[in-house]
């Protein structure tokens, strides 16, 4: 469902966040914020599906989502998620692609959106938004990279702990007990993203709670002994 932008100082803040919107003007934020619309999708709704045609750019103002891919043989894999402050599907602001990915909400969420054709234009009239656009697909294509070689050549331990530091780094919320991921997360969808079996990440999950590393949930982990997880994640020596 479409609603009309309200323009309010928390959402241009978190607009602000957006590595799209880096280095621009407070007045040039508001009008660019002022040509967007806004929609709600349900958790369990995909925003896009995969080979879907790129014809808009997202900007998540509530809620999570996850962004996964199908392989060849019809396997799932996560790639990211994103959360409030993130912007979802930039290529279709640089041509006529097809999303590579599939994003899901995973709870309820609100965004903001541009269709293909205004955010080129956009990007004509403001030219930072794309040279933040061309910063974002770099980034992205590092990050790519360092999960291929992770993939290719670290055990699957420093992959599962590589993988939790990630995310507590982009949703961490410090509580009581440590560093809580704040956002759904299943062990099924952390094998995906460590790129290995629901069994391992169970079994290495349990090992590592009985350490006190981590402490685990319905859909929750909270790395109690994030120095230790460190030590896993760089195959260091363990502390004495």
């Amino acid at each position: 469902m479409n609603t009309a932008t309200i323009i309010v100082p928390s959402r241009l803040d978190l607009l602000a966040q957006c590595s799209l919107f880096h280095n621009i003007a407070p007045t040039i934020l508001t009008a660019v914020a002022q040509t967007s619309i806004q929609r709600r999708y349900a958790r369990g709704n995909y925003i896009f599906h995969q080979s879907d045609r790129a014809n808009a750019y997202y900007v998540l103002l509530e809620g999570n989502v996850r962004m996964t891919q199908l392989t060849p043989e019809g396997d799932q894999v996560i790639v990211h998620f994103f959360t409030p402050g993130q912007g979802v599907g930039i290529i279709a602001a640089l041509g006529s692609f097809n999303y590579p990915l599939s994003a899901e909400a995973i709870d309820d969420c609100l965004v903001m959106v541009w269709n293909r054709a205004l955010m080129m234009q956009l990007m004509e009239k403001y030219p930072r938004l794309a040279i933040n656009a061309a910063t974002m697909l770099a980034i992205r294509f590092k990050d790519m990279q360092d999960r291929f070689r992770e993939l290719a050549t670290e055990r699957v331990e420093r992959r599962i702990a590589r993988t939790l530091l990630r995310l507590a780094k982009q949703v961490g919320e410090k509580n009581k007990e440590g560093i809580l991921i704040n956002m759904p997360l299943s062990r099924r969808d952390l094998a995906e993203m460590a790129g290995t079996t629901l069994y391992t990440v169970s079994r290495t999950l349990s090992q590592w709670e009985k350490k006190g590393l981590v402490k685990t949930g319905r859909e929750q982990v909270i790395i109690c002994s994030p120095h230790d997880l460190v030590t896993v994640a760089e195959d260091l020596p363990p502390s004495k």
